[in-house]
């Protein structure tokens, strides 16, 4: 179950040597990470990367690598939960993230088939919402056009169209980004104490440090288990289907997404919160749903990704906490983890350079919306919650995070928590964080 990505094969790093000192360390080296740590050596730090497995081999390589600044239906509410300026600030930040991208693909000669093309959001029961993300958008200055047809091989209420977005090769970027960059891979952070990282082969002492792995495994300070959790997503690689000129994402419940790369169409689709396991198989589910659209299509690869999602639908990205002035942090994509990387490496090396970045307060970890958190919040407690008492309970498979029940996903064969989405495979090996550890049964 590789993306299509995983085809790319980035020459091996070795491990950390043992103990040593520098000026920055990121912990993760995927897309976060690598960007961060590129552009803080373009300012002149010294950076090494400190990565568990192998560089991309997380969340980066199961990603639909779309750069764009269409987030679902997310500007209606931002607006109404942090007001115009602040959610100008988000714009502004993705919009830079978008030219940014660009801008290193051609500078560096970077061959990532990078294409700009135009991104819908579309449903196939409703339009009135997609029309009020079109003036939101407006007000705070996208190019946005709502529309009721499209190349899409079904009928539509409506989609909006953003122009001018784009796709890529993750790992073919990371390969060309990461080759003048010190990265220690198979080094797994360990713990972390004040500017000393403890690793698996040996400590490193920094004056600065970078939390760029996807989902925090220090539960203190910075809380960030409450006020996040993962899901799950899959995707389909097919061949001999019809194919698209722009990347498509329903706003419908159980709704799909598509996009074209090269040969294949990827077809996405069968979300659900880590832990609340489907009862339909969402691959096979998936198969018999393309199979409706192109009779002769095929399977040439299947694979899922997993999310950081946060209360309000905006990262985290900024000081990780306010007693931690040297510790930054980089998660909670929220299914945006292309654009937010780059916002991520822009914000914080300009943070840790000790230069202003307006686009700052809107990603910042500390902010908060009442609106936005209430809801959400009580939501995400009580399933932590139902969680830890069934752990307590004397439940055999107990997360070696904070204790949490797991679920069983057959679809996959891993075990899955449902409070804050670590995984393990069959037999009790980490798969993905918070979790630090193996399961012992």
């Amino acid at each position: 179950m590789n993306s299509i990505w995983s085809k790319t094969l980035i020459p091996r790093r070795n491990a950390l040597p043992g103990d040593c000192k520098t000026e920055i360390a990121v912990i993760g080296g995927g897309m976060a990470g690598i960007l961060t740590a590129y552009y803080l050596q373009q300012k002149g730090k010294q950076v090494i990367v400190l990565e568990a497995d192998r560089i991309g081999s997380g969340q980066t390589k199961g990603t639909t690598a779309k750069i764009s600044l269409q987030h679902n239906l997310i500007y209606q509410t931002m607006i109404q939960n942090f007001g115009i300026p602040l959610a100008t600030q988000y714009v502004r930040a993705n919009q830079a993230a978008l030219l940014q991208y660009r801008q290193l693909i051609q500078s560096q000669s970077i061959f990532c088939h990078y294409e700009e093309l135009p991104s819908f959001l579309y449903s196939t029961s409703v339009s009135e919402p997609l029309k009020q993300e079109e003036e939101a958008a407006r007000k705070l200055g996208v190019s946005a056009d709502f529309l009721t047809q499209t190349e899409l091989p079904f009928s539509l209420s409506g989609a909006l169209c953003f122009p001018n977005q784009a796709q890529f090769h993750p790992l073919e970027f990371l390969q060309a980004l990461s080759q003048e960059l010190t990265i220690y891979e198979t080094t797994t952070a360990l713990s972390v104490k004040g500017n000393r990282i403890v690793t698996n082969h040996g400590t490193v002492t920094a004056e600065h440090i970078v939390f760029a792995c996807h989902y925090p495994f220090i539960n203190f300070p910075g809380f960030y288990f409450s006020k996040m959790y993962q899901q799950r997503s899959y995707s389909l690689a097919l061949s001999k289907a019809q194919p698209l000129h722009g990347m498509y994402l329903s706003i419908d419940p159980n709704g799909l997404s598509f996009r074209q790369s090269g040969d294949l169409l990827l077809f996405g689709g069968g979300g659900h919160r880590c832990g609340k396991i489907p009862t339909v198989n969402p691959y096979q589910a998936l198969q018999s749903t393309a199979r409706i659209f192109w009779p002769e299509c095929k399977v040439a690869a299947h694979w899922s990704a997993q999310d950081a999602m946060t209360l309000d639908g905006l990262p985290y990205i900024g000081q990780f906490s306010s007693v931690r002035p040297n510790w930054y942090v980089a998660t909670g994509f929220n299914k945006w983890g292309m654009s937010a990387s780059m916002v991520a490496a822009m914000l914080l090396s300009d943070r840790i350079c000790g230069k202003s970045n307006p686009y700052a307060a809107i990603f910042s970890p500390r902010r908060f919306s009442l609106k936005a958190s209430f809801s959400d919040g009580t939501a995400h407690l009580a399933e932590s919650a139902k969680g830890l008492l069934l752990g307590a309970s004397g439940s055999p498979a107990r997360c070696s995070h904070m204790g949490c029940k797991l679920s069983w996903n057959p679809a996959e064969s891993t075990w899955e928590c449902p409070c804050h989405g670590s995984r393990f495979d069959h037999s009790g090996h980490l798969l993905n964080g918070p979790a630090q550890m193996d399961l012992r049964f």
